[in-house]
């Protein structure tokens, strides 16, 4: 297993993120729509707003998981901050050799397939992924990567938009 690296901007990125004051709060509508919206979309079982923290991946939203946080050190969307610009997607984990050996894909939720919009704040930081999660493997066409992407935005603005203490 890879652990994911720490980006060049990691004290930046980590204040941006806590300047944003969601860590840790109750769960939202708007932010559930939207992963509810992505499941059916995209037809995949778990769709996430993970916010990639210091030491962990809190979620927001999640749909068809029971957990609300994993720790960075295995998760999947600590890899794909790394990579603003560009939606992460990991075919089948079971043969890349990032995740192969990765508790997440070996046992339960048995990730196969990932795909983690980054989610970049007006200032640049990246904060966390809008992601799809199967159990099997399966690819994304050009037009769904942009769907992805395009939802990805709109969860920023919704992060931007939180009213702030």
């Amino acid at each position: 297993m890879q652990p994911p690296k720490i980006p060049d901007n990691e004290a930046e990125r980590i204040g941006a993120l806590r300047d944003l004051l969601i860590l840790d709060t109750q769960p939202e509508e708007r932010f559930d729509n939207l992963t509810r919206a992505a499941t059916g979309f995209f037809n995949v079982p778990i769709a996430v707003v993970s916010l990639v923290d210091s030491n962990r991946q809190w979620f927001k939203s999640v749909q068809g998981l029971n957990v609300s946080e994993t720790s960075r050190d295995v998760s999947f969307c600590g890899h794909a901050i790394l990579d603003p610009q560009n939606v992460m997607v990991v075919e089948d984990a079971a043969q890349d050799q990032r995740f192969i050996d990765n508790p997440l894909v070996t046992g339960d939720p048995d990730i196969r397939f990932y795909a983690g919009a980054p989610l970049v704040l007006h200032s640049g930081a990246t904060v966390g992924t809008l992601c799809l999660i199967d159990r099997k493997p399966r690819q994304l066409g050009e037009s769904e990567l942009q769907m992805l992407a395009d939802m990805a935005k709109v969860v920023v603005s919704e992060l931007e938009a939180t009213p702030k203490a």
